[in-house]
């Protein structure tokens, strides 16, 4: 099946500075795909070439098997920048109605309101933009990138405006997304949104594609915590496979076990370990 988004030997560079050094990444049929690195790693301009609005200086990025900027791949594409601004005399409604003719869609009534169901704004379709809170103008953004039904969502820093239940509802329709078979790739800062939703994760810095992977297998082994009669034993360094050895040792040494623990790192300290090194 082709790929949603493959992205191959990409490189981008402004004058001097590298903006992209060969970065290689696959987003496939309805995987949630995370995009993680500091400021300035590149993430926006990967996004950006994506959506045909940055030229590669070399490489190849393909949006459902056509070019990247074609007529195809923006058909097949929903984006929302992380700077956005929406005309504010225009109600919710109004807004959705324009990106629907932007986008040649010819869902009508039906899509603008199941659209602002999804993202928790049914009662906001006829209210202003000046007047909604820029949580709500961040999931009205969400809504209008679904227009049209894209194949492919790219979010930029989409929670970032966000209060805990905003995130909850942009989470819980990132999981109904990737039911549909909606493919996404999500540049953000917020690293338990990625490791609560994201299938796979991709780390950035300096233009280069440093480590990519389940957001479980980034995360590392740190040891092993026994709890005893006499307490907490911990054994660093300790792996799942060494719990056998670890038990059989302490029963044999006289101790009563109460709890085994496999200690594990979180996806920040795997992200930092990642981009400090």
């Amino acid at each position: 099946m082709t790929p949603a988004l493959e992205v191959a030997a990409l490189a981008k560079r402004y004058g001097a500075t590298h903006a992209l050094r060969g970065v290689d990444l696959v987003v496939g049929e309805g995987e949630l795909v995370g995009l993680l690195g500091p400021n300035g790693a590149g993430k926006s301009t990967l996004v950006k070439s994506a959506c045909g609005l940055v030229r590669p200086t070399s490489g190849s990025v393909q949006v459902c098997g056509a070019p990247a900027g074609s007529a195809p791949a923006r058909r097949a594409l929903g984006y929302l920048a992380e700077l956005f601004r929406f005309p504010g005399w225009t109600t919710a409604d109004e807004l959705l109605v324009l990106h629907q003719r932007l986008a040649g869609s010819n869902g009508g009534v039906a899509e603008r309101s199941e659209l602002l169901e999804l993202v928790g704004l049914a009662d906001a379709a006829s209210r202003r933009v000046e007047t909604m809170s820029k949580g709500m103008q961040q999931r009205l953004g969400i809504a209008q990138a679904l227009v049209g039904g894209p194949r492919l969502l790219l979010l930029d820093e989409p929670t970032s405006a966000l209060d805990p239940a905003g995130r909850r509802i942009v989470r819980e329709l990132l999981e109904e997304l990737r039911r549909r078979g909606v493919s996404v790739l999500l540049n953000t800062h917020l690293l338990s949104e990625v490791e609560r939703v994201c299938d796979r994760v991709a780390i950035i810095d300096r233009g280069e594609l440093l480590a990519e992977g389940r957001p479980g297998d980034l995360a590392q082994s740190t040891g092993v915590e026994v709890e005893t009669e006499n307490g907490t034993r911990r054994f660093p360094g300790a792996v799942r496979d060494d719990v056998p050895a670890i038990v059989e040792r302490l029963v044999a040494e006289g101790e009563r076990i109460y709890e085994v623990r496999v200690v594990r790192s979180s996806l920040e300290d795997a992200y930092l370990a990642v981009v400090e090194r």
